[in-house]
């Protein structure tokens, strides 16, 4: 992947979605069939108001974003489309208040089914693992004689 590929993917991954700009979502790594973000601690992802723990639906929602992410690292056109089917997080060790990495890498892609692993961590320290299945659609287009 091109240098000006990544930075626009990048750029429509960080600015363009509005809960990935909402959270500060920053990305990392972007590689073909590979993702790594960072999301900074701030107290709008607060679950454990007591312990000052981020809310596990907000650490599932950037795991399934990241799923998403890589299965976008293998679009063809700027129509194709990825949707969730399902989502497994288990959820290792409560998260602190601090930046998390969400790791994210394809274990199958086939004709329409888009299987990922994510792994979240702080300090380099495990605290969430997970799978997500995804319904990934080709938007092809009717070959022509220009093409």
């Amino acid at each position: 992947m091109s240098g000006n590929k990544k930075e626009f993917i990048k750029q429509i991954i960080e600015q363009n979605i509005p809960i990935h700009k909402f959270l500060g979502l920053e990305m990392l790594v972007l590689e073909k069939g590979f993702v790594r973000v960072r999301v900074p601690f701030r107290e709008e992802v607060v679950g454990d108001f007591r312990r000052n723990r981020w809310h596990g639906g907000i650490i599932a929602t950037i795991m399934d974003s990241v799923g998403g992410i890589v299965g976008g690292t293998h679009f063809k056109t700027f129509e194709d489309k990825i949707v969730t089917i399902d989502l497994r997080i288990d959820y290792l060790k409560g998260a602190e208040a601090e930046a998390i990495i969400v790791e994210g890498k394809i274990v199958r892609l086939g004709n329409r089914i888009l299987v990922t692993k994510m792994k979240a961590f702080q300090n380099e320290e495990l605290i969430a693992e997970g799978k997500g299945v995804y319904n990934f659609l080709r938007m092809e287009h009717p070959k022509t004689p220009e093409n």
